[in-house]
């Protein structure tokens, strides 16, 4: 599908297929494709750049480097045009040059080399410089035999031994010989309005699709992480500096995490990679240990969902992008070592067989972290036995995770344009310091693991007369145990200090479980664009989950097992959209309706000495409806507004438990909620002072039946808060100046989230805020970069980020004395990392040196529970 930047000035061709475009495509990174107007060419008055919408102008040659004619091939005298792929950045140089048309001969080499070291004027979207990629063609050609005349100055003369030239030009093109043994180059290629050639084919790279997205109806915050994939930080850390998010971690690397968005939490919000639920694409561990080099953007939902996701999300949703090109080979590697025991690697690579459309993809990592830091703890005296402040290392807290994935199909062909059998494995084991959520008596043994293998089949096609399909089935089976039976009492010193007389250091009796997990997934999205001003979409999306268990430390073999029990959830969710551009895309709407199914089947163990299990079901039925508004103001202004009566219906591990430390519930209730946002952004990146950037956001969520955790001893499960409202404000601001050696970013939320209901559970707290919740908290960051500094295409950047967190208390406000309330004190946070990128095309290599928590200060995501102190990482990373 041809994917148009806003703005194009002239119609866009379709790279993969004809396929109607539009913003609502969940495909991502795919790169869009316009072709430049020459010289005095006129702009149709109906296009969107007389819209005012920015328009593409194309690079211009400014230097073109001297090729050196093969020497076997100037004796052979063979001619040729190698046909290139040039990456050109913002500041017009050539950073990758791949050969698309190979001729051999070393016409190939000679090309390639010449062209790394022409110099271009950047693309310009609205007179904004951007990086692009171009076809640019690059000629050998030798000049005609001299006539029979024996002369000095003809044979071997200065243009053959000197080395003849090839000349720039645009691929298809040619040249005529040159009537002279010199050969004088001609660069068409790109400066198309000064030869009056064809004009050069612009591809503008990356953002086409985030901006897309940025700029549509949709409520949606776009994170691009080509920085972050340099740096040492995890995707938890990453999300943590966007407005609005929350995400809060109970140890180091592969802990527990809470992730908030607008106030709402955990299940509330859905999680996916590329459009695929999270937990069914192999990172069953949660989003904040999904490896970041893996992901080109990141797509941030305020809490209104399109249809295409299939999701019956409460607060909204995040989906993982990972590189989506499918054109050309290209490789990554990544290695990271930090404190603490911390390593971390990725690998990947594609290739694209063009003649017969033969694509695959292959991606790798590998976590492992000790977590061992220091904790201030309270430990009995020896000669006392009263407690005491001590400094201990936490020695039960391992993390190791490794998954791979390769992907294999058939691209741009005439029967699909996307034909993809992805298959994954992931594995991942975690020791366990102490208790959930309390970090008072250490564990030295419990432990929790997952495998998780599968695949998904993905088709895109488009079937003529404007009309788009994409098809999706995936299937994910998964094993996942939990131990706990040491027969030991730790100290938080890691000694065994006496026996238990049960084993079981969490909860006895002890517990060696394991699950098994067979899930399945099926979507259908089917779009038609009768009209370029109206696009209709309908989604069908069916989830199958079915769960069952053995715990194999039963007391009495012959006894029924209660975790044997079947237990399975079958989701159905489906809508419709319609999507509306007007007054020249200044206006886009776009309007849906969703229908929720839920089917559950469970079997209860009877409790008795007979045993036995009674069956259960409950079927629900939900309907929900939605709206975004875009009105454009201006080039660089624009506002949103949208709405969504969301329903979310609970999930296996809220109803089912998680066999280890939740506990079931299988009276739960969807939740639902009116859901609201309205906002505005401005994005006025091409100023004499710089580009300027602010986003301010206001929204409303109003919850009925709200899902929340009981973190109480030993009867961890989740219940309902009968009503809820989350009402707030976050704002984003930047400034980067020009030249981009000066980059400034701030945002800050503010979230009142409270109970507004008298019944039901807690009662008696209506109209206090919510416990444990952070309600402000603020970000900042500055980036300093210099550029050429030891090579032509080098940078080096220095880069400071702070994090604020106001106190929240842990408990209810109303309950107990405000002296002697729980709450987690205000933090302010640190950190500062020294990057150098090295773009010695085709590869770029980057090091990074980074420290975490630069003041040491003690930093608490959990009542009582420590997160690390000071800490340094270090990563490299090659691309090719």
């Amino acid at each position: 599908m041809a994917l148009l930047l806003p703005g194009v000035p002239a119609p866009a061709h379709a790279q993969e297929g004809g396929v109607p475009d539009g913003p609502g495509r969940a495909e991502g990174g795919r790169e869009a494709s316009a072709r430049a107007p020459a010289a005095g060419s006129t702009v149709d008055e109906r296009s969107p750049a007389a819209a005012g919408v920015p328009a593409i102008e194309p690079p211009r040659l400014l230097e073109l480097a001297q090729a050196e004619y093969p020497p076997e091939a100037r004796a052979a005298r063979q001619e040729g045009t190698v046909v290139l792929k040039l990456l050109i950045d913002a500041a017009g140089r050539v950073t990758e040059a791949e050969v698309t048309g190979p001729i051999g001969h070393g016409f190939d080499e000679a090309a390639r080399a010449a062209a790394l070291r022409s110099r271009f004027t950047p693309a310009r979207r609205g007179g904004t410089p951007v990086a692009s990629r171009i076809l640019y063609g690059y000629e050998f050609q030798l000049p005609e035999e001299p006539p029979a005349a024996p002369s000095s100055s003809a044979g071997g003369g200065a243009g053959a031994s000197a080395g003849s030239t090839g000349a720039g030009v645009p691929a298809g093109a040619s040249v005529p010989a040159a009537p002279t043994a010199e050969i004088t180059p001609r660069p068409v290629g790109a400066p198309a309005q000064a030869t009056g050639a064809a004009p050069a084919e612009v591809t503008v790279r990356g953002a086409a699709m985030a901006e897309r997205l940025r700029q549509s109806a949709q409520a949606i915050k776009v994170i691009e992480i080509e920085e972050a994939k340099r740096r040492t930080a995890d995707m938890g850390e990453v999300l943590a500096r966007t407005e609005g998010v929350g995400v809060r971690r109970s140890a180091g690397l592969g802990s527990w995490t809470r992730f908030s968005l607008n106030g709402l939490t955990d299940e509330q919000i859905r999680f996916f990679l590329d459009g695929v639920p999270l937990d069914l694409a192999g990172y069953p561990f949660g989003i904040s240990n999904v490896p970041v080099n893996l992901v080109e953007r990141v797509e941030i939902y305020r809490g209104v969902v399109p249809v295409r996701l299939g999701a019956d999300a409460l607060g909204g949703a995040v989906n993982l992008v990972t590189d989506r090109d499918v054109r050309g080979t290209h490789g990554a590697a990544s290695y990271e070592i930090g404190s603490y025991d911390t390593h971390r690697l990725t690998l990947s690579a594609r290739h694209l067989h063009e003649p017969s459309g033969f694509f695959t993809r292959v991606s790798g990592f590998f976590d492992a972290a000790k977590n061992d830091y220091p904790v201030d703890v309270m430990v009995p005296n020896e000669n006392t036995g009263r407690e005491q402040p001590a400094r201990a290392y936490r020695f039960h807290d391992a993390y190791r995770a490794a998954g791979g994935s390769a992907e294999l199909g058939f691209v741009n062909r005439p029967w699909a344009r996307r034909l993809l059998l992805r298959a994954f494995v992931t594995d991942y084991d975690k020791e366990h310091q102490h208790k959930f959520g309390v970090m008072k008596v250490p564990y030295g043994e419990v432990t929790n693991g997952e495998t998780v293998p599968g695949a998904t089949l993905q088709y895109e096609q488009g079937l003529g007369r404007g009309v788009a399909l994409e098809a999706l089935l995936g299937y994910t089976y998964g094993r996942a145990t939990f131990l706990d039976v040491s027969e030991c009492i730790y100290d938080w010193f890691g000694r065994c200090i006496r026996r238990r007389t049960v084993p079981g250091e969490d909860r006895r009796p002890p517990r060696d479980q394991v699950f098994w997990e067979h899930s399945g997934l099926g979507r259908l999205n089917l779009r038609y664009r009768p009209h370029p001003e109206h696009a209709l979409q309908i989604s069908v999306s069916p989830t199958f989950i079915t769960r069952t268990g053995e715990e194999r430390s039963r007391a009495s073999p012959q006894a029924r097992d209660p975790l044997g029990a079947e237990r399975s959830m079958l989701t159905w969710v489906h809508g419709v959209e319609h999507q509306l551009n007007l007054l020249d895309d200044r206006l886009e709407n776009s309007f849906f309706v969703k229908d929720y199914v839920q089917l559950l089947r469970a079997k209860e163990p009877l409790l008795g000495l007979g045993g036995g299990f009674s069956r259960r079901e409950r079927d629900t039925h939900r309907l929900g409806v939605g709206d975004g508004l875009r009105y454009r103001v201006s080039e660089w202004l624009y506002a949103k507004a949208s709405y969504e009566w969301a329903t979310r219906l609970p999930r296996p591990v809220e109803v089912f438990g998680d066999g280890a430390m939740i506990l079931a519930n299988l009276a739960l209730e969807p939740e639902t909620s009116h859901n609201a946002n309205l906002g505005f952004t401005i994005d006025a990146r091409d100023t004499a002072s710089g580009a300027w950037r602010l986003d301010a956001n206001g929204f409303l969520r109003a919850i009925e039946r709200l899902i929340v955790l009981n973190n109480r001893p030993n009867e961890l499960t989740y219940i309902h808060v009968t009503g809820a409202r989350s009402l707030g404000i976050e704002a984003a601001a930047g400034w980067t100046s020009p030249g981009e050696h000066v980059a400034l970013d701030g945002n800050i939320t503010y979230d009142d989230f409270r109970k507004t209901s008298d019944e039901g559970n807690f009662a008696g707290s209506e109209g206090e805020r919510m416990p444990n919740r952070p309600w402000l908290f603020a970000n900042g960051s500055a980036r300093v970069q210099l550029q050429q500094v030891f090579a032509a295409r080098d940078a080096v950047s220095l880069t400071w980020d702070t994090r604020y967190v106001h106190e929240y208390y842990v408990g209810w406000a109303n309950s107990g004395l405000i002296e002697s309330k729980a709450k987690v004190n205000s933090q302010l946070l640190h950190s500062l990392a020294l990057t150098y990128v090295a773009r010695l095309a085709p590869r770029t290599l980057s090091f990074t040196v980074e420290a975490h928590n630069l003041t040491d200060e003690p930093a608490f995501d959990f009542y009582g529970i420590q997160r690390p102190g000071r800490a340094f990482f270090s990563k490299a990373m090659l691309e090719m």
